[in-house]
């Protein structure tokens, strides 16, 4: 069976990937305080229901605990942020992923329980910077605070070259995990695959040496 989801907290973020899931063919529930949220989002996802998150009644009765994933997108609201994921954690949910507003937020999140702890506004701002100072970075997935996915558009000098003739793992310390062409993506790339003109590269490594990498496209 798919995967069943629960948003909590409908603003931007919140209604943003229940949405997102929703389009992607998944069941999600939309809980929000805010019956005019509500009643906008009730179009685009499965359900949704007004509720005060900080009600572990209100929750059980909803049945939040036969959610595969919660996500814990409240706004500003710190507090409510975390009594709700410690509700949701004593009600046994499998897995809670909680948007938190900065690192000390994050790190009570961490500590409560919360499995995955997301930095919407941070993530966003870093991408942003590096698009600005780095065109050639296209996107970027944090793994841990040192290690990243970077999708780099592959540099005039790589092109024609072979990862073995490139051989970015001794010369950075960074793996090639696929190789984007177009709408065509190669996930198992050989150590005799050529770059093309408008390949992108997906690799993984510390932020440093993706970095280095970068500077030195």
């Amino acid at each position: 069976m798919a995967k069943q989801f629960a948003v909590v907290g409908l603003g931007r973020f919140g209604t943003s990937v229940a949405r997102t899931l929703y389009e992607m063919g998944y069941d999600v529930l939309g809980i929000d305080s805010d019956e005019d949220r509500i009643q906008d989002i009730a179009d685009l996802v499965t359900h949704a229901v007004t509720a005060d998150s900080t009600d572990e009644n209100a929750l059980k009765s909803i049945g939040i605990r036969n959610f595969d994933v919660v996500i814990v997108a409240i706004g500003n609201d710190v507090k409510n942020s975390i009594l709700t994921t410690l509700i949701l954690k004593e009600l046994g949910v499998q897995f809670i992923v909680v948007k938190a507003q900065d690192e000390l937020h994050g790190k009570v999140l961490e500590k409560i329980g919360a499995d995955k702890v997301v930095y919407p506004e941070r993530d966003m701002g870093y991408r942003v910077a590096h698009n600005l100072i780095s065109p050639n970075i296209l996107d970027y997935i944090e793994l841990a605070p040192d290690y990243s996915i970077y999708e780099l558009q592959a540099p005039s000098k790589f092109i024609g070259k072979s990862l073995e003739q490139l051989d970015l793992r001794r010369r950075y310390g960074v793996n090639v995990m696929a190789i984007k062409h177009g709408k065509d993506i190669n996930i198992s790339p050989i150590a005799t695959d050529l770059l093309h003109q408008g390949d992108v590269l997906v690799v993984v490594g510390k932020n440093e040496d993706l970095d280095e990498l970068d500077e030195n496209r």
